[in-house]
């Protein structure tokens, strides 16, 4: 006999698991999702880090001076330490083979450098011919400066594509003269670097004629050196870190410094700042992680209670599977078929999107610390076994408790 009210029920029934099944797969869709975007966001991190430190050789070690902070050898502090012409040799001398490139710079602010009508304040730094690949400059026309400029303290300029850019328009450069503070040079090379238009409005002059011209006399600001890059990345670092330490102790010692004073000599090693930074990198993606895994789980958690429903309210047709000669494996695997169906459509989903966003917006991503967030290949291989073992790990439980279920309990009327 047709009971409506029974009939009502069951689409009732049926509504209700349908509409948790979509809650409960766009929670999954929204964890794979927020895991691809921020995984996503850690690459991008990444990308922009690897940037900053293009932007230089990949070992440089930076050393620059300032004032005593501690009482020494009967001297007050508050010392301005100097560094000298006889630093630099020295260095280079006691350590030639250990060193890639070298360069110690004599930098003046505020050069006013003219050029017929054109005219611009920037900075100009007298330097040896390595500075060249220190900062991992190229060449747009001409050449750097070389070792003749420097033995024979030329007045050869070259300079930066923004300082071209603005006293020289289009016009050609090379061979004409340029005005610094009154003084003639000669444009001999214009040049780009990665650093972009900042490192770009800079003049590159030999020291000699730097310290001759603008009164340095036998100074320098500051020095630079790079050592060569070893296959093993903490090997490098190491090595870098030990150099490091000797050069501080040395100058120390040359300038009269206590060992405890932090501030009068100081010492940059990019190398073990680009260590510091991929170790917090990893910690950040490992945070990136944990959190879109967690979201995961929490849709995982919801598919098996979904399942646990579904199973209850599927206690009889189970009970005349079973009784009918259904195997406990053909209804484990009924159950996990349905939560794996679940778990899958909705996180292929939720990858699809997530990707999709990054290809579209990742290429427009571009800021000083995340560039072209993207995820790889092996990412995605990655979330798609997560998404398997959480769709067979949410089915398993309801398919477990499901099997267990005795045809004669199931069969009986409620």
């Amino acid at each position: 006999m047709f009971n409506l009210e029974r009939w009502e029920e069951i689409f009732e029934t049926i509504s209700k698991n349908k509409l948790r099944t979509f809650l409960t797969g766009l929670s999954v869709l929204s964890g794979i999702f927020i895991l691809v975007i921020l995984l996503g966001i850690s690459q991008g991190m990444q990308n922009g880090i690897s940037t900053q430190f293009q932007g230089d050789a990949a070992n440089i070690i930076y050393v620059w001076t300032g004032v005593t902070s501690v009482e020494y050898k009967g001297m007050n502090p508050g010392r301005e330490i100097q560094l000298r012409n006889k630093d630099y040799d020295q260095i280079v001398r006691a350590h030639e083979n250990e060193l890639e490139y070298k360069s110690s710079i004599y930098s003046t602010w505020g050069q006013m450098i003219t050029y017929k009508k054109e005219a611009g304040s920037y900075r100009l730094e007298g330097i040896y011919p390595d500075y060249q690949f220190l900062e991992n400059q190229s060449m747009i026309k001409g050449r750097h400066i070389n070792v003749l400029d420097v033995d024979h303290s030329t007045k050869s300029v070259v300079i930066g594509k923004k300082v071209y850019d603005d006293l020289f328009k289009e016009e050609e450069a090379l061979g004409k003269y340029v005005k610094v503070s009154g003084v003639n040079f000669k444009v001999v090379g214009v040049f780009s670097d990665p650093g972009g238009e900042r490192e770009e409005s800079r003049v590159f002059v030999p020291i000699t004629t730097a310290q001759k011209v603008f009164g340095g006399g036998n100074k320098v600001n500051s020095l630079s050196f790079s050592l060569p890059m070893e296959d093993d990345f903490d090997k490098a670092t190491a090595a870098s870190v030990q150099f490091s330490e000797n050069l501080k102790d040395k100058l120390k010692k040359a300038h009269d410094v206590a060992p405890e004073d932090e501030s009068a000599i100081s010492v940059n090693n990019s190398l073990e700042n680009a260590k510091r930074f991929y170790e917090l990198m990893s910690m950040i993606k490992m945070f990136f992680w944990f959190v879109g895994i967690a979201t995961i789980l929490a849709g995982v958690i919801g598919v098996s209670n979904i399942m646990l429903i579904i199973v209850k309210e599927r206690t009889k047709e189970i009970g005349i599977r079973k009784a009918l000669g259904a195997q406990p494996l053909s209804i484990v695997t009924m159950i996990l078929h349905e939560s794996i169906f679940v778990t899958a459509i909705a996180g292929f989903l939720g990858l699809f999107l997530g990707l999709l966003l990054l290809e579209f917006i990742g290429p427009m991503v571009e800021t000083e610390f995340i560039t072209n967030p993207s995820v790889n290949f092996n990412i995605a291989i990655t979330t798609v076994v997560i998404l398997i073992v959480a769709g067979a790990f949410a089915g398993f439980f309801p398919a477990w408790r499901a099997a267990r279920i005795k045809p004669i309990i199931a069969l009986r009327d409620e």
